[in-house]
């Protein structure tokens, strides 16, 4: 099993998660990088709605990863331009 500092926890905190078990609940800043954004970035998409509000467990914001991929899923997706539709033009 391999073991994986945490950069948000004290130096002598593991994780005790095989790498082939992803964490459930993720912290802002690992949220943020699930989904390729910056923290500040993330922050605006959970204010306008296209992220999911975080759980609080005690006085800690966790966001689910599974709420994380269906609200990725939901964005809008920039659609290729097709080279027929500019030739028919």
């Amino acid at each position: 099993m391999t073991f994986v500092a945490n950069e948000n926890a004290g130096p002598h905190r593991r994780h005790v998660l095989p790498l082939s078990l992803p964490p459930r609940g993720l912290s802002r800043v690992e949220a943020a990088a699930y989904i390729g954004v910056s923290a500040s970035t993330f922050d605006v998409m959970v204010r306008d709605g296209r992220m999911p509000a975080p759980k609080e467990v005690n006085a800690r914001r966790i966001w689910d990863r599974v709420r994380l991929d269906h609200a990725f899923e939901a964005l809008p997706s920039i659609e290729s331009a097709n080279p027929w539709d500019e030739d028919a033009a």
